[in-house]
């Protein structure tokens, strides 16, 4: 379920900036890579997700993959 919400989220932040959606993630999607996120893509990124889960996924560090942002989500628990 989380999966399909921050693939919600990122596909968001790729409209607003008039670019190409995404039909899938999984765990090893690199953001930058093979999201082709950019920093101002990662800073809304993570006020989003804040926003909807009540957590700073980059509050340990930079996190790198969808991999790493699920397992911060199911740690906050």
């Amino acid at each position: 379920m989380k999966k399909e919400k921050l693939l919600e989220i990122i596909n968001t932040i790729k409209k607003n900036r008039n670019e190409v959606l995404i039909n899938s993630i999984d765990e090893t999607s690199d953001l930058r890579n093979d999201l082709g996120m950019e920093s101002l893509d990662l800073a809304e990124l993570t006020v989003r997700i804040e926003a909807e889960y009540d957590i700073d996924i980059f509050e340990d560090g930079i996190v790198n993959t969808i991999g790493e942002i699920l397992n911060k989500l199911e740690n906050k628990r």
